[in-house]
């Protein structure tokens, strides 16, 4: 498994919007992007400004693929104009480490 953890600062006010945009992206992209697997989003308690996004696919070439695409960069310019500042990501390989 291949994804990315990203670390989100969003702008005030902008957490329905962003909600949204991120079940639009279920409703419309999910099932066309080959290889993608769960993802997830955890809003911090410590921190409500924040978010970080877990995206996992099935392998890299997925998510390379899906990263490439300009159907998912123009959903990507849409979440931007909700967020204070460009995403740290961190890609790299899942493991289940119930299985380590």
């Amino acid at each position: 498994m291949y994804g990315t953890l990203a670390r989100m600062r969003i702008r005030p006010g902008a957490d329905t919007a962003l909600a949204d945009l991120e079940a639009e992206w279920f409703r419309a992209r999910e099932r066309s992007v080959r290889g993608a697997g769960p993802t997830f989003v955890l809003a911090p308690d410590s921190d409500p400004g924040i978010r970080w996004l877990v995206a996992i696919f099935d392998d890299k070439a997925s998510y390379l693929a899906n990263a490439d695409d300009p159907d998912q960069d123009a959903w990507y310019r849409r979440m931007r104009e909700h967020l204070l500042e460009d995403p740290e990501w961190i890609d790299g390989t899942w493991t289940d480490a119930r299985q380590a």
